[in-house]
């Protein structure tokens, strides 16, 4: 009797002490068994694939991975108006709102908070300027994510949304980051590499939708984040994105 009460205390000290099983390898099974019907494979691994990414692209200043976003953004664009049938609108449009709803709250809680206290006055200035256009940006976004590809404004609100954001992009990357990587470098050299992958990780936390009425300033856009985020994500499950 002692020696299997010892046996049991040894088990029971193995599991609790062993190394638990990756967040991938664990979910996986279960959107396999559970959701085989009604989620398609290219769900199941978009997390990890845009993880590796976004490791791989922001060991470099802020506005590297900043501008590699925009790149995207401009590329998800076009192709949801190059799309020939409306299942591969829809995984385009579901792509864009995806990537450009995690791309503006990343710069607003991390990019425009590093402008306003490294930049003095005119980063606070450049920092409610780009929040302001932001904000027009969340509203479009927020009626193109709701629309179908057969309602008559779906590339119209598509259009007007590209038109505003990039408006926004160019100033961003002509004026805002330049100055941005010049204040961060008289701060310290290695400081952008640092922000950058502060971006990187941040994008993986916050909703994934457009919520307009949402804070657009930390703490209170953090918090709202965090609440909101993870419904975004259960929607995810079941909208289709691209394959590739």
């Amino acid at each position: 009797m002692a020696a299997t009460k010892s046996i049991y205390r040894v088990s029971i000290a193995r599991s609790c002490c062993a190394r638990p099983a990756s967040l991938s390898s664990s979910i996986r099974p279960l959107y396999q068994s559970r959701f085989q019907t009604t989620v398609s494979p290219d769900i199941v691994n978009k997390l990890d694939e845009t993880t590796a990414r976004m490791s791989s692209a922001n060991t470099g200043p802020v506005s590297d991975l900043i501008k590699h976003d925009h790149a995207e953004l401009k590329e998800f664009y076009e192709n949801v108006l190059r799309a020939s049938d409306e299942d591969a609108k829809v995984r385009w449009q579901n792509q864009f709102t995806w990537e450009l709803a995690r791309h503006s709250i990343g710069e607003e809680l991390v990019v425009y908070p590093a402008m306003e206290n490294y930049m003095g006055e005119e980063g606070k200035r450049l920092a409610d300027k780009d929040r302001a256009e932001h904000n027009e940006v969340k509203e479009l976004l927020y009626k193109f994510q709701g629309l179908y590809p057969s309602d008559t404004d779906f590339e119209p609100t598509l259009k007007s949304l590209w038109n505003t954001l990039s408006q926004h992009i160019e100033e961003e990357e002509t004026e805002d980051l330049p100055k941005l990587e010049d204040a961060l470098r008289d701060y310290d050299p290695d400081y952008s590499a640092h922000l950058a992958k502060s971006f990187g990780r941040t994008k993986k936390f916050v909703p994934t939708r457009s919520h307009p009425a949402a804070p657009d300033k930390p703490p209170f856009e953090t918090v709202v984040g965090l609440m909101t985020a993870p419904l975004d994500r259960l929607g995810d499950i079941f909208r289709r994105f691209p394959k590739d």
